[in-house]
């Protein structure tokens, strides 16, 4: 019977590693996306028509529920939001590709909270972390230093850390679909009440990117949520954040495609060392 059970688990993480790296190369078509969506709407637009639209996709599953779904699917949507608004408004100050990079800290975070929790903190890690910073700093050389954005970018890898140890503690306690769509739900609820004061005024513009909102709401949001909490009942956090390292990447191509942005040498040699410090922070020993 072990052998059976371990080849199952087995395929059931190869599945989930496959999942995951298709997130990121979703996730890595957001930021340029994105980036040209701030030119004529606000933050709290554009994450309430995103969010709303993945509500409505996943609303046939608002069935079924129960005190403890829906506690964790809000605490799940509550921080999801923060991580998303937060990278959204980071973004309209810094650039696409290099607000990814940022983002991909999350990678080493994952660990490094793991270890403000009680677990232990290997000399591996903080040499990474060393790395890492190192990065950020040359890549703020080459930007002109650290702006707002970037801390808020920073401030998004924060939360999405939190948000991987806490998808894992609470994805395998319940159904995957109902989980989903409690969590859209909450940040389709909270990015609305944000956005209440701008969203009449900016409904032209809204209209003008309905194509576009209904790809980050569709494919960039309702999927790699339910994708995520699929994956994480068989790959644990430590290696989702790993698997994550590979976002910036596809970042990175999508904004040369479809923006035009590149790095310059500087750019080059700090994104390679945020790259190498996350893989090499989760590497085997």
């Amino acid at each position: 019977m072990a052998a059976p059970m371990a080849s199952t688990h087995q395929s059931l993480h190869r599945k989930g590693v496959l999942l995951l790296v298709l997130t990121t190369a979703i996730w890595g078509t957001s930021f340029p996306l994105l980036k040209q969506t701030l030119s004529t709407l606000s933050p709290a637009v554009i994450l309430a028509v995103r969010f709303s639209i993945a509500a409505i996709a996943v609303a046939p599953w608002f069935r079924s529920l129960n005190t403890q779904l829906i506690r964790d699917g809000v605490l799940l949507g509550c921080l999801y939001f923060v991580a998303g608004a937060t990278a959204l408004v980071g973004l309209e100050s810094t650039s696409a590709n290099r607000a990814a990079f940022m983002v991909s800290l999350n990678v080493i975070l994952v660990p490094l909270i793991g270890g403000l929790l009680g677990q232990r903190l290997s000399f591996k890690l903080l040499l990474a972390t060393v790395l890492a910073i190192s990065g950020i700093g040359i890549m703020s050389w080459e930007g002109g230093g650290l702006n707002q954005g970037d801390f808020l970018t920073i401030g998004c890898a924060v939360g999405i850390a939190i948000y991987i140890l806490t998808l894992e503690a609470v994805a395998p306690r319940h159904p995957t679909l109902p989980l989903v769509a409690i969590q859209l739900l909450t940040m389709a609820v909270l990015s609305v009440i944000w956005s209440i004061p701008q969203l009449v005024e900016q409904i032209q513009a809204i209209s003008n990117h309905l194509g576009i909102f209904l790809y980050l709401g569709l494919v960039v949001t309702a999927t790699p949520v339910w994708i995520q909490a699929i994956a994480q009942r068989w790959v644990p956090a430590h290696e989702t954040a790993l698997l994550y390292a590979l976002e910036p990447v596809f970042a990175a191509f999508f904004s040369f495609w479809l923006l035009r942005e590149g790095f310059g040498v500087r750019g080059f040699v700090g994104a390679g060392l945020v790259l190498a410090a996350t893989v090499f922070s989760q590497s085997r020993k």
